[in-house]
């Protein structure tokens, strides 16, 4: 009798859990397996255009005047942002701040049905941007007006003349973490937006060559790198990247906890002769550790070494002896700035599509199935990145439990959904693309 009684209380043990298992696990969704009460539906659906937050980018301007011909084949557009041009003052502690020059930027942007990949930067060698004066730096007129802010010059012979914000001042600290703060507190769930990227030196790009770097005086010092970077951290929820180059000039690195951040990371001079088995490679390698780019969105500027690598690197036969899809699957891109190939012999609309739809996430459902209280599906991710902000599978509106983001490239992920579907109304959908863009998914079911 005892042993009849332990063999029912395993098998309803047994039950119960097989029931638990095929409820969403958040920790591990990929783990979750459907009982037999499912029934597969069937589903054909087709990626056929960039996906949004992903693929090849251009300058607004360039995006702007190109719009008719290469509007439908990107998805991001970029531009250097001054703080200088949105900061206002200080009073009572506070940053005085007026964005209405950036919301116009903004406004534009998604008005060609794009998202900003967005850069605010103090040193742009050269530039007349600010002031009309030559390497003007883009630090708040507020700050420059204080006794104890000096900035230095430098002209420098490869870059251009150059005035260098001044990293001994107090206050110019404060306001680099705070500004960073108070832009997340108005822009964390902004559409408009998708990326931002940060750094220092020359374009924030950790820069500064054949100037003499002074930490402390032209440059942040290590230890005011890590406290920047530490604050990010929490304070900015917009995906954010920085320069590869922060892996030679910063104290990331050799720092546990700072090689633990969440962050991205963008180069500048992607493709050029000399990126394999080179300085940048060693980069990537370095900072990424070869798996940043699974939390981290990985992207940068097409190399402009030589005035031909942006025209020629979309070249089918490779550039330098490795394709741009090569090159684009090794480093997992999300996206990357081309703004001189359009109208290159390789830079063709059709092309510049072709080579945006190998950036990124790329979703595939591999089954589709209901039950009498909702529908299951199972999502690949078929790309060469993952999704870096929340997206759900939702049927007739009613999203899944759990969400696509960080699913990586060849895994899968089973989805609930409360709401039973015959195959019709099953989308993707995002509160971090514009609500004119859609996340396409491949289906044959």
């Amino acid at each position: 009798m005892n042993r009849i009684l332990i063999f029912l209380m395993i098998s309803l043990m047994a039950t119960t859990c097989h029931r638990i298992n095929n409820k969403p696990n958040p920790e591990d969704p990929e783990e979750v397996e459907l009982d037999g009460t499912y029934t597969p539906v069937s589903i054909h659906r087709s990626v056929d255009a960039v996906q949004p937050s992903t693929g090849l980018v251009l300058w607004s301007d360039n995006a702007r005047s190109r719009n008719a011909k290469y509007g439908e084949t990107i998805t991001l557009e970029y531009a250097y942002c001054l703080p200088c041009k949105v900061v206002k003052g200080k009073k009572n502690d506070k940053i005085q701040y007026d964005w209405s020059s950036f919301d116009s930027w903004l406004n534009s942007v998604a008005s060609r049905n794009h998202q900003a990949v967005v850069r605010f930067r103090y040193e742009y060698p050269g530039s007349r941007d600010v002031d009309g004066q030559p390497g003007t730096t883009a630090v708040p007129d507020y700050i420059k007006a204080l006794e104890d802010y000096n900035e230095t010059y430098y002209d420098n012979p490869e870059d251009g003349p150059t005035w260098y914000a001044d990293w001994s001042n107090a206050e110019l600290q404060w306001f680099t973490k705070q500004f960073y703060t108070d832009f997340n507190e108005v822009y964390k769930k902004d559409q408009r937006i998708a990326f931002v990227e940060v750094g220092f030196g020359h374009w924030s790009e950790y820069h500064i060559y054949a100037t003499p770097l002074k930490p402390g005086q032209n440059f942040p010092t290590a230890e005011y790198q890590a406290e920047f970077l530490t604050h990010l951290n929490t304070a900015l929820e917009i995906p954010w990247l920085i320069s590869i180059d922060a892996a030679e000039k910063s104290p990331i690195v050799d720092n546990s906890s700072l090689m633990a951040l969440t962050f991205g990371m963008f180069d500048d001079s992607f493709m050029h002769k000399s990126h394999e088995k080179g300085y940048n490679e060693e980069c990537w390698n370095a900072l990424g550790k070869g798996t940043r780019w699974q939390t981290g969105a990985c992207g940068g500027e097409i190399s402009y070494y030589t005035d031909n690598d942006q025209r020629n690197f979309l070249n089918p036969e490779g550039m330098y002896g490795v394709t741009w899809e090569k090159a684009a699957s090794k480093y997992h891109i999300t996206f990357m700035i081309a703004n001189d190939a359009p109208g290159s012999k390789y830079g063709t609309a059709d092309r510049f599509k072709e080579a945006g739809m190998v950036c990124g996430y790329n979703f595939k459902l591999t089954g589709l199935y209901v039950n009498g209280s909702g529908t299951a599906v199972k999502v690949t991710n078929t790309g060469i990145a993952p999704i870096y902000r929340d997206a759900y599978v939702a049927v007739g509106g009613v999203r899944g439990e759990t969400s696509l983001k960080g699913l990586l490239p060849g895994k899968e992920r089973l989805v609930f959904v409360k709401k039973i579907t015959d195959g019709t109304d099953v989308t993707i959908v995002s509160d971090y693309i514009l609500p004119t863009q859609t996340i396409q998914f491949d289906a044959d079911l």
